[in-house]
Parts: structure tokens; C-alpha cells; sequence
């Protein structure tokens, strides 16, 4: 069966679109076989798996997403002249990784999934329901989640085993920890056959200027409100590289980006091994 974590953080602009799809490249470079989730309605992950262009011919091919999970339904189409019950294997994109024999999939999103949030009712479970009918086909799935608390945060939450929370070293960077502490809790209390739990809170250097003196202090805060928490840090920082942004738009992991730094690609190396000792996953395949 599959591990399953949700990327979260309650603040936005902490590189967590980011850090799953390099995750997920690492993952299948393994030789885990992956599924990514996009629960963002702004479909960034989506964007940089596929690249922008496939994505927008994903989209105009009226191909299904994760919006039809939520519905429960696919509507007509030239192949089916009405509507029919989703099937998830019809939803997931095979083979979204930048290798011939890759075996990362891809549920993708798209904007009308922010619809789902104005009738919620009855909706939680769904995602997780969908993903139980093909967990045993993967070792590690993905999801990445949209930085507001709503009916999507509860549907990463029903289908995850672990949250592993990206935090970006600034003022105010632990702004979002008490939220999604409480958020959790409130989860946990609430669903008492469902464990979930955070499996560490990595820092995400996303701009050069994280640092300085500011960045070190946001540190600082971010671990004291960890070990209150009883939350595992990871040693590894993943530090702040234009590599990063220069893979998303070539369609890479960081080790294949060209001209990337070797203490680049080794430190995220170092990274996603830690990782997946910390969820469980076995370094070796």
C-alpha cells in the first residue's frame, strides 16, 4: 500500500508547489512508483510536470482532472454522449515524469476545482475513496495543497498518513504552524480510526535573501515552536538555487536542470533521502 503525504502549509509562498515536484522527480528516480495529487485550483504542479504547453492541451482535450473526483461523475464527450460514473484510473495522466520509463503519474488540476468549495457538503471523502481503489498500484502518493484552510484541506487530510510542512525562513514564517496545529488536532479529535501526523518541517530557502540575519532568527522561532509541538526538523535545508525555477519551466528534476550546480543537486539528494527514512520508504528498491 502507499504512503501517503500532503504538502501543507498555511501560508502560501513557501516553494511548496516546488518541493513536491522535485520530491516526486526524486521519488521516481528511485525507482518509487509515484502518484502526484494537484489539489491547488492554481494548477502550478500540474504546469510544471507536464510543462505549460501539454497542460493547456490536457485542458482542451476536456481531459478529465481532479475536479471529476470530486464530482463523481465525467460529463459527455465525443467518445460518451452522457454523463458517467468517474472511474480514477480514467483521471490519472501516466507516465507525467521528464524520463521515457518513468513511473511517476499525475492527477491534474485546473481552476474549476475552487467550485467545489461553495457546495462542500458530503465532499471530504471522496479523493480519499477515489485513491483507496489504487493505492496498492504505488509506493508513494503525493499531495499537494492549496495554502488556505477549506473542504480540500480535509479531503488531503482523509487520504494522508503524514503532512510534511515546507516553511520559508522570514518574518513571521511560523504565522501559519499554530494554524495547522490546531487544524490537525481538531482533525484528529474528530476522526479517531484516521492517524495522521506531521512527519517534519523542512525549510524551504526560497529567496537568497532568507539568508541573513532575519533567516536565522525565523529559524530560530520556527525550531523553539517545533520542539513545543514535539515536530521533527529536518537537518537538510534545501537552499535557495534559480535552478529551481529553471527546472519547472524545462519540465526537470534539479539533477538534469542545465548548468545546476553539483552542491545543488547533492543537497536535494540529501534531502529526499532523509525524507523517505522519515515516511517510512526504504532507501533501496
Amino acid at each position: 500500500m502507499a504512503i501517503s503525504v500532503s504538502f501543507i502549509n498555511m501560508k502560501g509562498g513557501v516553494g511548496k508547489t516546488t518541493l513536491a515536484a522535485q520530491v516526486a522527480h526524486a521519488a521516481d528516480k528511485a525507482g518509487y512508483k509515484t502518484l502526484v495529487v494537484d489539489l491547488d485550483p492554481q494548477s502550478n504542479l500540474s504546469q510544471s510536470l507536464l510543462t505549460p504547453e501539454k497542460y493547456v492541451r490536457h485542458l482542451k482535450q476536456r481531459k478529465p482532472t481532479v475536479v471529476q473526483i470530486f464530482d463523481r461523475y465525467m460529463p459527455p464527450s465525443d467518445e460518451h454522449e452522457s454523463p458517467r460514473e468517474v472511474d480514477i484510473h480514467d483521471v490519472i495522466v501516466k507516465k507525467a515524469g521528464y524520463w521515457h520509463h518513468s513511473r511517476l503519474d499525475l492527477i491534474p488540476s485546473r481552476l474549476e476545482l475552487s467550485h467545489s468549495l461553495k457546495n462542500p457538503t458530503g465532499k471530504e471523502r471522496r479523493l480519499a475513496k477515489a485513491l483507496a481503489k489504487v493505492s496498492d498500484e504505488y509506493d508513494l502518493i503525493i499531495i499537494d495543497c492549496a495554502p488556505t484552510e477549506s473542504i480540500l484541506t480535509e479531503a488531503a487530510y482523509f487520504s494522508s498518513r503524514y503532512v510534511l510542512v515546507p516553511v520559508k525562513p522570514e518574518f513571521m514564517a511560523t504565522i501559519g504552524l499554530p494554524l495547522l496545529a490546531r487544524s490537525i488536532e481538531e482533525f484528529n479529535m474528530e476522526n479517531e480510526d484516521h492517524q495522521l501526523s506531521i512527519c517534519g518541517i523542512v525549510f524551504n530557502h526560497s529567496s537568497s535573501y532568507s539568508e541573513g540575519p532575519e533567516g536565522r532568527q525565523s529559524i530560530k522561532d520556527v525550531k523553539a515552536e517545533a520542539k513545543r509541538r514535539d515536530w521533527h526538523v529536518f537537518e537538510t535545508h534545501v537552499h535557495y538555487s534559480a535552478s529551481y525555477p529553471k527546472s519547472a519551466r524545462e519540465g526537470t528534476p534539479i539533477g538534469n536542470t542545465s548548468y545546476v550546480r553539483w552542491e545543488v543537486t547533492k543537497e536535494f539528494s540529501n534531502f529526499s533521502s532523509e525524507f523517505f527514512r522519515a515516511i517510512g520508504l526504504a532507501e533501496d528498491k
